[in-house]
Parts: C-alpha cells; sequence; structure tokens
C-alpha cells in the first residue's frame, strides 16, 4: 500500500496577563451563530433518549453505553482518523485529524479554509515562540488558538481532537521539523509542552510556580484543576511523536523504518521528559506514538512505553498511531509476517486509533483469527469515545454548548493579531551588534534596501504547518512604515539561490542606500517534513550575496536570519562590514511589523536561542547516530548543549540587547539537608553511585522529602542601558558528583521579566532539588547528586551544597 497520508505531508511580558483576559471575554461576549444548528452532531431527537447522550452520567458510564451498543463491524469502523457514521444510532462520522501547531492548518482533513471562514491567525513558529522563554506566553498563543479552533468547530470547518504540540527534541540541527519543536533541552520543551496543552483544553490558569516547582515523584503529580484532567475540554490536545523521533529523510535512513538506538540515560533524561510532563502535568488528553523504531520495536507496538504513559504518568485519553504508523510495520519495516499480526501488536500495547485505514481493513480478519480480543477493541473505543464526551460531542446541539457561541467574529481578531506581533517581538533573538549599530534612528535614515527573495515574501513567514494567515505583512511592507524611500532587490530567485543572476541588480540598489538589510536563511525547500537538511551553511550562493553587498553598502549592513533550524554563519559573525545580526526564524503573519519594530528600537529584544548553532564541521556527525553524551573513543563530541564537546557558533541560550545587563544573586542558600527513607539500606545495597567513603548521590525514589527541599532563587537583574526592556534570565546548574554521563549543565529555571533602564528587577526562579538538580544514571534511573552544585547565571556562580 503507497503511504498517501503521513503526518502530516504537506507543507512587555507584564502585559500577556491583561491580554490573556481581554482574549478570553473578548472571545465569550459574541452572540451566537446560526450555522451550527444545521450541523450533524450526536444526540439529536430521535437518538437522544440513549443513555450516552444523557450528560448528568459519568463519562466512563456513557461511554461504555455506547460500546454496547454497537456491532462488531460497527466499532472497527471507528478505529481510524475518519471515523463512520453509525446512523441507527444517530452518530454522524468525526474526523480525529486536525492541526494547530502554530495556528489552525490544513495538513489534516479536519481543517479547512474553503467556507465561511477563510483564514486565521498564524502565529510564529514553534522555535520562534520558544525562544521568547515565556510561559505565559506560550499559555496565551495556545488559549487563542483553541478559540479559533473551536470557533471553526461551530461552522464546521475544524474538528475537536488537534496533534499538537510536537515535543519532539531538537537532537540534531540538521532536522527539518525541529522548527516544530520548543528546542533542544528537556526543561524548556516540558515547560512548554505543560503550558500549551493547559491553555489549549482549557485548563485553568492556576499558579504556574506551583506546577513548575513540582517534585517529579510528588503524590500530587496527577491532581487534576480546573477544566482540565478528566473533565470538561474545550479541544483536544495531543502529546507528539512518542518517542525519540527527529529523524526525517537522512541519506539512507528514513523516519518511515529507522530503528533509534537509544540508551537507558539517554531515554530518560532526554527523550521522554516533555512527554511525561504534557500528560502528567498538562493533563494532555491524547498521546501519538510514531513511526521509527525504538530498540529494535516499532514505536507503535511498546507496550512497556505506552503503558508507561497511562499507568506511570496518567493519561486519561486516547494513544494514536502517527499516519500510516501502523502500515509500515508490515509494509516497510517487516516487524511482522502479516497486516493482521501488526493489528495485534499494536492494539495490545495500547494504541487505541490508527490515522489510516489498516484497522478498518485488517482488524476483522484478526478476530477471526483469534489474535486480537473484541475486548481489545471495546478498551480503545472506551478511551476514545470518553475524550468526545469530555469535549461535548453527545451533549446534544453544539451551538448551545458554553462554547457554542464562538464563531467567525472570533477569528483573525485584533486580539490574536497583537499577540502574535508580541510573540514575535519577544522571539526575535539578537546575535550580534557591533559598536550599537542598532537601533536605526528614523530621522537619520532617509533610504533603506532590503535585499534577499525572503524580504517581499509572506509565503516564508510561518514555517511548516502554516494555514492560510488573516493579514500577513512582510519585511519589505513593516520597513516601508519607518522609513518611505525603501526599496528592494531579491538578488536571488529564490530562497534555495542556485544562480547569481540578480546579485547585478541587488548591488545597484544597496549602493544607493543609508542603511542595507539582507535577508538570508532558510525555507521550507530546505527544511520541512519528510526533508533533512545536509549542510548547515546557507544555501546555494546566499553567503556570496550577503559578501557583495557588505563590499558596497554605505554602512555595515544588518543581517536578518530566517529558519528553524541552526546555520554556520561564522563569516557575517566575524565581518566587521556586517555590523548586526539579527534570528527571526518564521515569525508569523505579523513577522514583518516586529522585525522593523526591532530595527527602529520600538522594542529591546530579549529572545534566546533555543538550540546550539553548531559549525559547519558537525555534519561530519552521523545523524542516525542517537547518543546524547561524548565519547573521545570513537571521536563522538555529543549532542546539544549538555553534553556537546566542540566549537560552536553561537550557544544555547544566546541573545543580545540593546541594554547591558548584570546580575547578582541576593537569595540562595547555601546548604540543603536531604533526609533518605532508608539511607542505611541504601548503602548496604552498594548501589553503583556509592563510593567507599561515602554517597555520591541518592536515588529519587529513595527521598522522603523532596517538596519541603524546595527554594528559591532570587536574583537581581540590573539593565545598566538607557533603554527598557524584558530580559530572559537562564539559571543553570552543574554537579561536581562523579556520575558517569552527568551533563556539563543542565538549564533547572527560567524567567522573562521586564526591566527599566538603570535600574535593578528582581527574577525570582523556584527550584526543587529532587526535580532541577537530579540527574540519570547509566540504568536510567534518577538520582540526586550530593555535594557541590554550581548554579550560574551567565558568568556570576554560587555553590550550593547538599548533604545526606
Amino acid at each position: 500500500m503507497p503511504l498517501l497520508s503521513r503526518d502530516c505531508r504537506s507543507q512587555p511580558p507584564r502585559c500577556l496577563h491583561l491580554l490573556l483576559l481581554l482574549l478570553l471575554l473578548f472571545s465569550l461576549s459574541h452572540p451566537p451563530i446560526a450555522a451550527a444548528g444545521g450541523r450533524q452532531y450526536p444526540c439529536k431527537r430521535p437518538h437522544n433518549s440513549y443513555p450516552f447522550c444523557n450528560a448528568s452520567l459519568p463519562v466512563a458510564t456513557r461511554a461504555g453505553y455506547l460500546v454496547s451498543l454497537l456491532t462488531l463491524d460497527e466499532k472497527i469502523q471507528q478505529l481510524s482518523n475518519s471515523a463512520a457514521a453509525v446512523p441507527r444510532l444517530g452518530l454522524p462520522p468525526y474526523q480525529w485529524w486536525s492541526e494547530s501547531l502554530h495556528g489552525l492548518a490544513p495538513n489534516g482533513p479536519g481543517v479547512f479554509f474553503n467556507g465561511t471562514v477563510r483564514s486565521a491567525t498564524v502565529f510564529p513558529q514553534v522555535i520562534v515562540s520558544a525562544a521568547a522563554f515565556n510561559r505565559t506566553l506560550w499559555h496565551a498563543i495556545s488559549r487563542a488558538i483553541a478559540v479559533e479552533a473551536r470557533a471553526m468547530y461551530n461552522v464546521g470547518q475544524a474538528g475537536l481532537t488537534f496533534w499538537a504540540p510536537n515535543i519532539n527534541i531538537f537532537r540534531d540541527p540538521r532536522w527539518g521539523r525541529g522548527q516544530e519543536t520548543p528546542g533542544e533541552d528537556p526543561m524548556l520543551t516540558s515547560d512548554y509542552a505543560v503550558e500549551y496543552v493547559r491553555g489549549f483544553q482549557g485548563e485553568d490558569d492556576g499558579d504556574l510556580e506551583d506546577r513548575i516547582g513540582k517534585s517529579r515523584i510528588s503524590e500530587g503529580s496527577r491532581r487534576r484543576r480546573g477544566g482540565g484532567g478528566a473533565g470538561e475540554m474545550m479541544v483536544s490536545a495531543c502529546c507528539k511523536h512518542y518517542t525519540a523521533y527527529d529523524l526525517d529523510q537522512w541519506e539512507n535512513f528514513s523516519r518511515y523504518t529507522f530503528n533509534a538506538a537509544v540508551t537507558k540515560q539517554d531515554m530518560e533524561d532526554t527523550f521522554q521528559p516533555p512527554f511525561r510532563s504534557c500528560i502528567e502535568e498538562g493533563h494532555a488528553s491524547c498521546l501519538m506514538c510514531s513511526y521509527n523504531q525504538v530498540n529494535g520495536v516499532p514505536a507503535c507496538a511498546r507496550g512497556d512505553l505506552l503503558q508507561k504513559a497511562r499507568k506511570e504518568w496518567g493519561l486519561e485519553g486516547y494513544i494514536t498511531s502517527d499516519c500510516d504508523a501502523v502500515a509500515i510495520i508490515y509494509e516497510d519495516q517487516n516487524y511482522t509476517k502479516s497486516p493482521e499480526d501488526s493489528i495485534a501488536d499494536v492494539l495490545k500495547a495500547g494504541m487505541d486509533i490508527n490515522c489510516g485505514t489498516y484497522l478498518v481493513r485488517y482488524t476483522g480478519q484478526a478476530v477471526r483469527l483469534g489474535i486480537v480480543r473484541e475486548e481489545d477493541i471495546d478498551r480503545a473505543l472506551l478511551n476514545l469515545f470518553s475524550v468526545q464526551l469530555r469535549l461535548g460531542l453527545f451533549d446534544g446541539n453544539p451551538a448551545k454548548n458554553r462554547f457554542g457561541e464562538l464563531g467567525p467574529s472570533n477569528i483573525c481578531t485584533k486580539e490574536h493579531r497583537e499577540l502574535a506581533l508580541e510573540a514575535a517581538r519577544q522571539g526575535i533573538v539578537l546575535l550580534k551588534n557591533d559598536r550599537s549599530f542598532l537601533p536605526l534612528r528614523k530621522n537619520k535614515v532617509g533610504s533603506l534596501a532590503i535585499i534577499g527573495p525572503a524580504g517581499n515574501d509572506t509565503n516564508i513567514l510561518g514555517g511548516d504547518y502554516t494555514g492560510v494567515p488573516c493579514h500577513p505583512t512582510s519585511l519589505f511592507e513593516g520597513l516601508q512604515t519607518y522609513v518611505a524611500g525603501t526599496s528592494f532587490a531579491a538578488g536571488c530567485i529564490d530562497v534555495p539561490c542556485d544562480l547569481k543572476d540578480g546579485f547585478k541588480a541587488a548591488v545597484a540598489v544597496a549602493r544607493k542606500a543609508d542603511v542595507v538589510v539582507v535577508v538570508a536563511g532558510l525555507n521550507l525547500t530546505e527544511e520541512t517534513e519528510d526533508h533533512d537538511r545536509i549542510s548547515l551553511l546557507l544555501p546555494g550562493e546566499q553567503m556570496d550575496l550577503v559578501n557583495a553587498i557588505a563590499k558596497v553598502s554605505r554602512k555595515p549592513l544588518v543581517l536578518v536570519l530566517m529558519g528553524g533550524g541552526p546555520v554556520d554563519v561564522s563569516f557575517a559573525k566575524d565581518n566587521p562590514r556586517i555590523g548586526s545580526i539579527l534570528w527571526i526564524g518564521y515569525p508569523g503573519e505579523v513577522g514583518g511589523q516586529a522585525v522593523a519594530e526591532a530595527l527602529f528600537g520600538e522594542f529591546n529584544p530579549g529572545g534566546r536561542l533555543p538550540v546550539t548553532w553548531y559549525p559547519e564541521s558537525f555534519t561530519k556527525v552521523p545523524m542516525n547516530d542517537m547518543h546524547m553524551r561524548a565519547d573521545p573513543s570513537r571521536r563522538y563530541p555529543g549532542r546539544t548543549y549538555r553534553f556537546y564537546t566542540g566549537e560552536v557558533v553561537y550557544r544555547f541560550g544566546y541573545g543580545l540587547s540593546y541594554s547591558s545587563y548584570s546580575y547578582k544573586f541576593f537569595s540562595v542558600p547555601e546548604k540543603i539537608s536531604v533526609r533518605s527513607s532508608s539511607t542505611e539500606a541504601y548503602i548496604r545495597k552498594e548501589p553503583q553511585d556509592a563510593r567507599r567513603d561515602g554517597l555520591d548521590s541518592l536515588r529519587i525514589d529513595e527521598i522522603s522529602s523532596c517538596k519541603a527541599l524546595t527554594f528559591y532563587v532570587q536574583i537581581s537583574v540590573i539593565n545598566g542601558g538607557n533603554m527598557d526592556g524584558s530580559n530572559t534570565v537562564l539559571l543553570f546548574a552543574r554537579s561536581t558528583a562523579n556520575i558517569k554521563g552527568s551533563p556539563k549543565k543542565q538549564l533547572i529555571g527560567f524567567e522573562r521579566v521586564h526591566t527599566t533602564a538603570g535600574r535593578a528587577t528582581e527574577a525570582r526562579i523556584m527550584v526543587n532539588p529532587c526535580k532541577h538538580l537530579s540527574t540519570v544514571n547509566e540504568e536510567g534511573q534518577w538520582v540526586l547528586p550530593l555535594g557541590a552544585h554550581v548554579l550560574m547565571v551567565e558568568d556570576l556562580e554560587h555553590v550550593l551544597v547538599i548533604e545526606a
């Protein structure tokens, strides 16, 4: 069977609390729409007398009633993303697959724009929003997307179940889908996952500090609050792609057949934390298993991993395959001897629904062969129907639902556009600013030239999984509002820039301008789903274009870099003719305005890189090597800032500002005593981490006082410049304990704070040692290293001693 439907082949912070409130009030203040009344929905008369339509009954009871009324053939027809109608019970068909990565997108068949709604807000790509390091921002974005999702559902142009966020670790800089993720750090990715899911599904805002300070093993880790957990949801989010999925197409390796060989240590401390947080703290109602094999077994057939999500992390929802991921188990991976064996493996492992048709086509025969029980199907349907019930799908007319008043007037709103603009502002990263070349002054720039094919192209602004933007603003249009005499020259025909045909015209335009902005970098021809890069350099002749313009420009030029993946721009970093470099990623539909504002100092850039920028030499490292830790014996440099031992172009967390900042610790403990629940018994076990002269570490599950150990690190952030701005405080830690494979350092907290020029502002970061200062040993066990821990903010250090 051809692989037709991959997932998904196609193509100031202080204001945010108020903005989120305004979004909610605005969204719920519009009159009901009439369109929903004519839609197909379950529990219409005369079918509303069935027990599953009784909203006063518990969700599990209603789901059980519905399953009991279905025949085996009817049950099997529900096991696809395109679930079939059951006319005799009044059930219309349902499409499970809708996409909402950074706005509503038509990559899945559940969302389309050829109806009443023709567009939806396109927020910055995830990697850009992640660069803001702002939990409140992430929550606000996902809530706004959810409002537009419900509104589109109400007019029949979207489903209620969305397959986002993508929370895989951006392990290799060449990965085409890295742009869709929050970056390379497990903590950053985990926190993003929690905020996206809670905002999207309708979880109450709660207390952010309570969530980020929660112990990894606390009894309250499965606690449900507000509209989250097993309660009512606005829309459903899905954590994907589970797990160790971060290679699409590299050399002879394909995501469809790749076997990710992962150590216990790497699995536990790198690949799994975002999924655990997404479910355990975010309360996601869906988990998507990936295409690849994990240590020789297809991810969707890994019963141990799928059951860990349910039994240990508390998943209350459904597990879907990636699209055609069940088919490839037999047809591409040759893991099973028949389609029916594939069906049996995934259902017994705990998967509930297949994106694709494999289960619909072969489950009946698998039952007849006796390798699948009807009870396995019933379990899957209970999970599926429970999610639909929590979404109110079986509560009658959706127009009378508490979200039923949402409609077209709640899409592409002024408030959502302002939020998209704020997200782009906060995500822009200033990489170079020699002699404070930026910001520009309007009254001193008579003419400006923007060079590069992406400079006047709105199609590039969203990146992967982008819908139809409401009112996109190109970089050229944004700059024209500041300098009337702004001219444009493409320089290259397109972003791949294979020819120099446009160089002469671009040079001529650049010679005449007071200031020149060159837009270079990547687009979806260079990085996207099913397409990884082979080089980290600028594509084609782009480097030559930048250098040619730099030679003739009257002043040092401004280089603006687009794209989600790291780029080796060492040539520009070291060139004095290039005064400033900004990375803008894929900034969304308002990106042109945000970039213009940044260049002319309407705000002070404060974004930080969420990924390491490696030199081109890193491409010698095999992309299929999943090891995170460095191995000098085979000249393997390791991956990400936590383990990489080589040179970098720009480090993880790097980002400049128009102001100069300094930091001081003014409240942080010097010593913490940890009580083990059974220290003597632990010592008698002579674990791998024990030394003759004492303990190097304590296993987290042996510590009885995790919650009580929580403390705050208070940091004074001094803005030494003459411009207000937001500053991202990144708190790292490293341990001096001798635990093999420990990270060189790891992010343990972050806070984005608004600062006033010439004054100090306090950043307050919660630290739970069991969660934030722990590490994983070679056996895959979480342990808390004893002894000295060095806390770091930029060049500032503080030693904290943990003793038993």
